[in-house]
């Protein structure tokens, strides 16, 4: 363990030294890499899907989930949109140096508070090969090095992503070592160890940022001695007010539970009111079913899905608390909107929670009382991502309420530092208070 942390410390040394240098970049230096960070992607497709097939392969030997297996997988049209939004990445405004605020003092000095890259990233993550990338590429625009560790399921892909990237930054004359993974064969069978040296980096790394389930997140948090920005992970609930468009909210929740149903802003529990469930129920819960979602019910929703010929067993505490990441979904009939936001305010894991209603008042007082990082009105949450919301692409979602909170994108991968300039100024003893 001790060469293990010795070799990580070594790993964060290495690319503190190159976050010094990315973060003096300017933005036409930083879109370039960029740019040939996605015509390599699409020019190595055939090493990056070869790698990603041995994944998969020794993936489903080991029996991994189905949900993990499809974050897990690469196709031909996932890396073109992996490299597209490497390159939507490029054509954002550059967070650093951007001016806060500033002022001039009575006694004639200018301050002013500027964005500045944060300096190392560790990003701890599970089989996500897109997260990869969209990692490596909003930490260069942002000025930041960055060191990845996404887990031994995704080991021959993320290093063979992060060696085409890698040489993409050489051939720009750029520091490799502003990316960088602890994913490689060189880690193999200790790559918890190398992730919990990664998190005890303090002084050398400068933020630890987490994404994947609850059980990643809490262990982090737990033991790590560098800061952690939390990323939680998608208990997400959709609720049907009384006064919702039956066709809407048909469409809205399919949407949400089965178009990725292994992604964190994934519907987990479908909420209905009391007085809208006999019209919308039984219909949707068919589509459900032919969907193949595995449904569990309150006893008047087992009444609903009998009565259409669909299959629900009852559901418990741990259904309604369970983030599936699969064709999975538990439902639940309230009296009102505000036991739907008391279940909420019980269960949810503070990342995404929609309503779907025509009632203004009832939208107004989700929004206002719904405690979540987005909070949704009529909309899938499917909609909660970074590229959706014009970032690019997201380095996971902020459940947390300091620093940053939602979609990460590039201003929340900076910190800021004040700037004072005088003429040779001194603060007098009158009122001094520090």
């Amino acid at each position: 363990m001790t060469d293990l942390t010795t070799h990580v410390g070594q790993v964060a040394q290495a690319a503190r030294h190159a976050a010094r240098l990315v973060g003096q970049l300017t933005r036409a230096d930083k879109d370039a890499a960029l740019y040939r960070y996605s015509q390599a992607l699409r020019q190595q497709q055939e090493r990056l899907l070869q790698a990603n097939q041995a994944d998969l392969q020794r993936g489903r030997e080991q029996q991994l989930p189905s949900g993990l297996l499809d974050r897990l997988s690469l196709t031909v049209q996932r890396l073109e949109d992996i490299s597209q939004a490497v390159e939507q990445i490029a054509t954002l405004p550059d967070p650093v140096g951007e001016v806060l605020r500033g002022s001039r003092l009575a006694n004639g000095l200018q301050i002013r508070q500027v964005r500045v890259p944060l300096g190392v990233l560790g990003i701890i993550y599970e089989a996500r090969p897109n997260v990869t990338v969209d990692a490596a590429a909003l930490a260069l625009k942002s000025g930041n090095a960055v060191i990845l560790r996404g887990g031994s399921a995704a080991q021959d892909t993320n290093t063979a992503l992060v060696e085409v990237l890698r040489e993409a930054l050489t051939q720009l004359g750029l520091p490799a070592d502003a990316l960088n993974t602890l994913d490689s064969a060189a880690y193999s069978g200790q790559g918890r160890q190398a992730a919990t040296a990664l998190m005890r980096a303090h002084g050398l790394v400068d933020v630890i940022i987490p994404r994947g389930g609850a059980e990643l997140i809490r262990t982090v948090v737990e033991n790590s001695t560098v800061p952690v920005i939390e990323t939680g992970s998608g208990n997400v609930h959709v609720y049907v007010d009384s006064s919702a468009d039956l066709e809407m909210a048909v469409r809205v929740v399919m949407n949400a539970k089965t178009q990725r149903p292994s992604v964190c802003n994934a519907a987990e529990t479908l909420l209905v009111h009391a007085a809208i469930a006999p019209a919308l129920l039984p219909d949707l819960l068919r589509q459900l079913a032919d969907a193949g979602v595995v449904l569990h019910g309150d006893p008047a929703c087992c009444t609903y899905a009998h009565a259409a010929g669909v299959t629900m067993t009852p559901a418990t505490e741990v259904h309604y608390a369970t983030e599936f990441h699969a064709l999975e979904l538990a439902v639940r009939v309230v009296d009102s909107l505000e036991q739907a936001m008391q279940h909420v305010q019980r269960y949810s894991s503070g990342h995404t929670e929609a309503i779907l209603t025509n009632d203004r008042a009832a939208a107004q007082r989700w929004v206002a009382q719904v405690d979540a990082a987005v909070v949704t009105v009529n909309a899938s949450t499917r909609f909660t991502d970074g590229g959706e919301f014009g970032f690019g692409a997201e380095i996971g979602i902020s459940t947390q309420k300091l620093h940053a909170r939602g979609p990460m994108g590039l201003p929340e991968l900076t910190s800021t530092k004040w700037i004072v300039e005088g003429e040779g100024q001194i603060r007098s003893e009158a009122g001094a208070s520090a």
